[in-house]
């Protein structure tokens, strides 16, 4: 069957003008060729669409049936050179986006709003996953951008582009009430020296498990590790619970916990990066929206 949208279109006018002369005139076509034009359509469907007398035009029940899907077809069809052009901007489709839990409470919610105002139609897939796991996905194209913490392996830089977002000073999380901390707004790392430390697993974010332990180096304190987790929530909640002590990204302070105290640190900390990795043979036009928007920050 090959039904032609202007046999659709056809049938529609004569469905709303009750009359073929009429319908014939919206058209700019003659009466004979719309009429076999109809002819052939009810051949084609193997039904009468319209009851014929020489008075009047009226629908049959599969005239009545086919015409909401007729209008929803050819709606449809009018909508599509808008549709692509939209897709082709990057005004529409989807964009997967992996980031790092730290990323929740920086610079994830003023993009994602960003993006949402000027890019309504586009569908966001948002997944929370660490570097390592990020990486991985990014290679094997189950995610279009990545928020993560740097640096990128040297397999990874051969497919891999990226843009920083975000560089910030680490701070110290401790647990409510510490008489080291009481009236102070900046704390050396020696106050708090005997506190277990909760950290990432190397494994997950070398760069910034790194960074924390060149703290304690640099301050000649060698860390006594008491708990590692994966989510910065479960690392502030074991802070919480008064686990120990954690060192985090200044912006983790967003993050408000009954039992916690946030504090700068006298120490010099070296800065922490935030930033987005895509795949450098992604042509996805979202994406590139996504990446433009971020680049006239």
């Amino acid at each position: 069957m090959n039904i032609e949208l202007r046999q659709l279109r056809h049938f529609v006018t004569v469905a709303e003008e009750m009359h073929f002369g009429r319908a014939a005139l919206r058209l700019h076509m003659t009466q004979p060729p719309l009429s076999q034009s109809i002819q052939a359509l009810e051949a084609m469907l193997g039904v009468q669409l319209f009851r014929r007398t020489s008075r009047s035009v009226a629908l049959t029940p599969a005239g009545i049936a086919l015409l909401p899907e007729a209008r929803r077809i050819l709606q449809q069809t009018a909508a599509l050179p808008d549709l692509m052009r939209r897709a082709a901007s990057g005004a529409s489709g989807r964009l997967s986006l992996a980031f790092v839990s730290t990323a929740d409470y920086s610079v994830l919610p003023p993009f994602l709003r960003e993006f949402r105002e000027a890019y309504p139609a586009v569908e966001i897939d948002l997944r929370e996953a660490t570097t390592d796991i990020q990486l991985d996905d990014l290679a094997q194209g189950r995610i279009d951008v990545g928020l993560l913490i740097p640096p990128l392996p040297d397999k990874a830089k051969l497919q891999l582009d990226y843009l920083p977002v975000l560089s910030e000073p680490l701070i110290l999380a401790a647990p409510k009430g510490l008489k080291a901390l009481r009236g102070k707004q900046t704390v050396a790392l020696q106050a708090v020296a005997e506190m277990p430390l909760i950290i990432f697993p190397r494994r997950i974010a070398p760069a910034f498990h790194d960074a924390i332990l060149a703290c304690y180096r640099d301050a000649g304190l060698t860390p006594h590790i008491g708990q590692e987790a994966i989510q910065m929530q479960t690392i502030i909640g074991l802070v919480s619970a008064g686990m120990g002590i954690a060192l985090v990204p200044q912006s983790v302070s967003n993050l408000k916990r009954p039992g916690v105290d946030y504090k700068a640190l006298a120490n010099k900390t070296p800065l922490v990066e935030t930033g987005l990795a895509w795949r450098r043979d992604n042509t996805s036009p979202v994406l590139n929206a996504f990446l433009e928007l971020l680049r006239k920050k």
